[in-house]
């Protein structure tokens, strides 16, 4: 339950990097369907984010990083059933 500073400077402090990549983000309204017990609605409008040109950037940005050093991609989900990191 970090919010994005306190995140960015608790992992500073202990000598890891963050970076934050909106595009690769759920939008609201995938936030919401999840929240209502509609996963695979949100997936349906996660989905039509990934193909966008923003996101297709950060994934390649992200893939590029991945390569060259360890990454985790965090998500505020509790459930992975329902993240959408199983889509990026």
């Amino acid at each position: 339950g970090f919010a994005k500073r306190a995140l960015s400077a608790a992992l500073g402090e202990a000598g890891i990097g963050y970076l934050h990549l909106p595009a690769l983000g759920t939008p609201p309204e995938g936030r919401e369907a999840v929240r209502a017990g509609r996963p695979e609605e949100m997936r349906r409008i996660f989905a039509r984010r990934l193909a966008g040109t923003e996101a297709q950037a950060a994934l390649a940005d992200l893939t590029d990083r991945a390569a060259r050093e360890p990454v985790c991609l965090l998500c505020l989900e509790a459930d992975p059933r329902n993240c959408h990191r199983t889509l990026v």
